[in-house]
């Protein structure tokens, strides 16, 4: 039989049918690996009555829970293609890749009953959705069918397996923070690829309690799930993040190990409960999507957790490094070696691996990398060459071969001939005790260039000079800012990375002299 990324859940189903597989917390739901396996069947099964069939594109517009899961699982059992949609888009973006894509099913939230609605006005030029069904809500969309009907009247039979292999499993589209999304084609081998990868080095173990924390829609939570399933370790997702709710969970559910953006751990370290909560049972936190600030680490690290830096993208299906349980204080601020079934080099132009301390880019190796690009071909070919995934991520490798990630290409800043990297400024300024979110770009200059500018979220009142004489000895004078703007809040996408492209917008410049 062809290896088929739904067969996961049947087979741990059958293995561990008791094991708790599944926790909403938000809602009580609670189901083991054979209540969860006999759900998707379920969904399966609607879908193939609604007309799905091998190789169709089905989009999920759904908040974490457990109609997204089974979804997922039923769709890869028959051999259709998941296409997973950001709900923070807006209407247009949305359209975009619905189009793109050409997904035929739509399986939307009542919370984003009126983007459907929005969507489904647009008529067929816009879309190719001809079936829309509608998870939740006391009512259903005039336009829509009720997906808890269906499901309540479909069978549990195992569905015909469809597809496997080779064969294009979803369509994640990248996070466009520099202009139109890309859609990322994944398979059942490079899924496959990834659990095994995952498994083969993170301290997960059977039976753990794994946190889920940040959206399903995208690859950081999508593939430590499918992972947990592989290796039999129960996912408790949450609907939404809320920092003290967090820790109140963690507690509740003796949670083991979890996966949260910087930004989110920033946020838990301010909550009223981190110095109260029960945190005992969890070891250690995986975190990435922009480098971790040292500081949290240490923070962390003296409550016992173990920050683990993860470095991957949507294109390698989640892994590429990782620092090791042994390794997270001792090498802090580095994402570590790669994945155990991964190859990573850090490269000059000319190809030729970089010395110690030197900054290049960052390739990456490994079944686990996607098939290409939806219907690009011309920048699949671009991004992998000769099995390279060229990343666009830059980085320095130290003398025992750790990774330490500075920034993205594009966000590098040219100041006077020197290279100033962004990243390593804001790792400075969050030490501040004023400062609670901080990102920097760079603005046009008369004199230098570019120049860096912060933009700040500060927690009271803070003098500009007062945060420019708190980096003095800690960054060279042609690094600091030349000027900061502060503002409530830092525009992210779902996975946590700073949406420059809006801030550049945003504050075009000059910099100030």
């Amino acid at each position: 039989m062809r290896d088929n990324v739904g067969l996961f859940l049947s087979k741990r189903a059958m293995l561990s049918p008791t094991l708790e597989a599944f926790v909403a917390p938000e809602l009580g739901l609670r189901l083991n690996y054979a209540q969860l396996d006999r759900r998707c069947n379920r969904t399966a099964d609607l879908l193939v009555r609604s007309g799905v069939r091998a190789g169709d594109r089905v989009a999920l517009l759904l908040m974490n829970g457990v109609e997204f899961v089974e979804s997922f699982f039923a769709i890869a059992k028959l051999g259709a293609i998941v296409v997973p949609l950001n709900w923070r888009l807006a209407p247009d973006e949305l359209a975009f890749i619905l189009g793109d894509s050409g997904a035929a099913t739509l399986i939307f939230g009542a919370e984003f009953a009126a983007v459907a609605a929005d969507l489904y006005g647009r008529g067929r030029d816009a879309t190719d959705v001809k079936r829309w069904i509608q998870a939740g809500g006391a009512e259903t969309a005039p336009f829509a069918e009720s997906y808890a009907e269906l499901h309540l009247a479909s069978g549990e039979a195992p569905p015909p397996i469809g597809g496997g292999d080779n064969d294009e499993l979803y369509i994640m589209y990248t996070s466009g923070t520099t202009g139109l999304p890309k859609g990322a084609v994944h398979t059942h081998t490079s899924v496959i690829a990834a659990c095994q990868t995952i498994n083969a080095t993170e301290d997960v173990r059977y039976r753990d309690v794994y946190m889920v924390a940040v959206p399903l829609f995208h690859v950081a939570a999508l593939t430590p799930f499918t992972a947990n399933v592989y290796r039999g370790s129960t996912s408790v997702v949450l609907q939404i993040f809320e920092p003290q709710r967090a820790w109140q969970i963690i507690e509740q559910e003796k949670v083991n190990c979890m996966i949260a953006v910087p930004a989110m751990l920033n946020f838990m370290q301010q909550a009223p409960n981190f110095r109260t909560v029960d945190h005992s049972s969890l070891r250690w936190v995986m975190s990435g999507a922009a480098p971790v600030p040292v500081s949290l680490i240490e923070t962390y690290t003296a409550k016992g957790i173990e920050i683990h830096q993860v470095y991957g993208l949507t294109e390698s299906c989640g892994p590429a490094c990782l620092t090791s349980p042994e390794d997270a204080v001792r090498k802090a601020g580095s994402t570590g070696k790669a994945f155990f079934h991964t190859d990573v080099r850090v490269v000059h132009v000319t190809g030729d691996d970089v010395a110690p301390g030197e900054v290049g880019e960052v390739l990456v190796r490994g079944r686990h990398l996607m098939k290409g690009y939806w219907k690009r071909p011309r920048d699949t070919a671009d991004a992998i060459r000769d099995g390279w995934l060229y990343t666009g991520d830059l980085a320095t490798v130290d003398d025992e071969g750790f990774v330490y990630i500075q920034d993205r290409k594009k966000d590098m800043i040219i100041s006077g001939g020197e290279n100033i990297y962004p990243a390593e400024i804001e790792n400075v300024l969050l030490q501040h005790p004023d400062v609670l979110d901080v990102a920097v770009i760079g603005q046009s200059s008369a004199a230098w260039g570019e120049s860096p500018v912060a933009i700040v979220v500060a927690a009271r009142a803070v003098d500009a000079a007062d945060i420019i004489g708190f980096t003095d000895g800690k960054l060279a004078r042609y690094k600091q800012p030349r000027s900061f703007h502060f503002v409530d809040e830092i525009p992210r996408n779902a996975s946590g990375k700073i949406l420059k492209r809006l801030l550049r917008e945003r504050f075009p410049g000059p910099a100030s002299e």
